[in-house]
């Protein structure tokens, strides 16, 4: 691995893979401040590939495609991502592409693009779990952009201007710090100079945070959605718990493998799937964003069985946070953990992604090796500690499911 800092400012890491035929780029763009309008990052993104100066998007999309030549724009809660997949010796003519389109793009029909973009949304509100998912973040993180759902961008998203577009995409290019990560069977020496060429016009700088911050939760929280054709409620469950750069990241690495993340091993498949027979799915997620990490357990269930599931969920938490769990599972729960982020970098796109993220973070390419360490050092105390620390703090429950079943639950009137 070489790390390398461009003429104009941005770092690149460089890996060579020997014998894999493509090589792949990610890098990140860090967003210093929250959407004027939402959707507005994501709907640059998109209009990314719809046309330049030079060539239309039907050119750009058959250019791309009879070159085997893969770009993904996408907009996430803390960075914009771009990912190009192309074959090795290809790597002038991505980047050339890759040029064309990040300073050419036209965002001409952006109207389109829109519309477009509105459409994919309400298709999406028609799955009652991502229905449950938006109305689970707009509770959990009331009135922060990490709320913002489906819907919020729906009813925002055609006020949006071409000024709007332009000042953003100006942003974007010529302001915000930025990272790249390069994996591929590739001479390390020759790749610089290509990335002087066509990378000379962006710009990169450390901007100040200007993020509003995440409001801790000072009282459990309750939110219901009535959908009356629902087969299935869903219901989630979570925290507010640290992040990815605090010292309790491992350890609750460990605790979500515990609970749900494990497959058939987990503690929630276990009891609330096989002995209860209440789910057809069941699972605990983690997710570490850069301002607040977020932690909760998911169950589709029959809607009779709402109660019944939110209390083996609190049954289950109540067990982690007073009991102290075995060797053994801890055992079992570390090589799992571990196991199972050797998949993360079992391509160049998943390695790439994964330290251009860790440099995104200012962990370093190398954190990996770090994090399996302390994921291998965590004591059985440690666990119960923390899920007392943090699952004793107030809760956000949200459900989907027919009205006269939330009524049955006592969550509605």
């Amino acid at each position: 691995m070489k790390k390398i800092i461009l003429n104009n400012g941005i770092e690149a890491i460089i890996k060579k893979n020997k014998n894999t035929p493509r090589t792949a780029v990610v890098i990140y763009v860090k967003l210093n401040r929250d959407e004027e309008k939402y959707g507005l990052y994501h709907l640059v993104t998109q209009l990314l590939l719809q046309g330049t100066k030079n060539r239309t998007s039907e050119d750009l999309a058959a250019e791309l495609d009879e070159n085997a030549i893969d770009f993904c724009f996408e907009k996430k809660s803390d960075y914009l991502r771009f990912k190009l997949q192309f074959l090795n010796e290809d790597l002038n003519k991505a980047f050339e592409l890759f040029q064309d389109v990040i300073e050419n793009s036209t965002f001409s029909d952006y109207k389109k693009e829109i519309q477009k973009i509105k459409g994919e949304l309400i298709a999406d509100l028609d799955s009652a779990k991502i229905l449950a998912q938006d109305e689970y973040y707009r509770t959990i993180f009331k009135n922060h952009p990490y709320s913002i759902g489906r819907q919020e961008i729906i009813n925002e998203i055609e006020s949006i201007t071409k000024k709007d577009i332009i000042n953003t995409y100006k942003e974007i290019k010529d302001v915000l710090k930025k990272n790249i990560a390069i994996i591929g069977d590739l001479d390390e020496n020759k790749v610089k100079p290509v990335l002087e060429k066509y990378l000379k016009n962006l710009s990169c700088k450390e901007n100040k945070e200007e993020r509003q911050k995440v409001k801790k939760i000072t009282k459990d929280r309750i939110s219901t959605v009535i959908k009356e054709d629902a087969n299935q409620a869903q219901i989630f469950l979570g925290w507010q718990v640290p992040t990815i750069k605090t010292k309790e990241y491992p350890i609750i690495i460990l605790l979500n493998t515990i609970l749900g993340a494990s497959g058939l091993s987990s503690r929630l498949f276990l009891e609330l799937r096989e002995k209860k027979g209440l789910a057809y799915t069941v699972r605990s997620v983690y997710e570490p964003y850069l301002l607040c990490g977020n932690f909760f357990v998911y169950i589709a269930t029959e809607p009779k069985n709402i109660k019944i599931s939110i209390d083996g969920f609190k049954e289950e938490i109540e067990k982690i946070m007073t009991e102290p769990i075995s060797e053994e599972e801890l055992h079992n729960a570390k090589n799992n953990a571990i196991g199972k982020r050797q998949f993360y970098q079992e391509t160049n796109m998943l390695e790439a992604a994964l330290k251009g993220n860790y440099e995104y973070l200012g962990l370093g390419y190398d954190y990996e090796e770090k994090l399996n360490k302390l994921i291998s050092k965590v004591t059985k105390e440690e666990i119960q500690d923390t899920a007392k620390k943090y699952f004793s703090k107030p809760n956000t429950l949200c459900v989907l499911a027919p009205k006269k079943y939330l009524k049955d639950a006592g969550l509605v009137k």
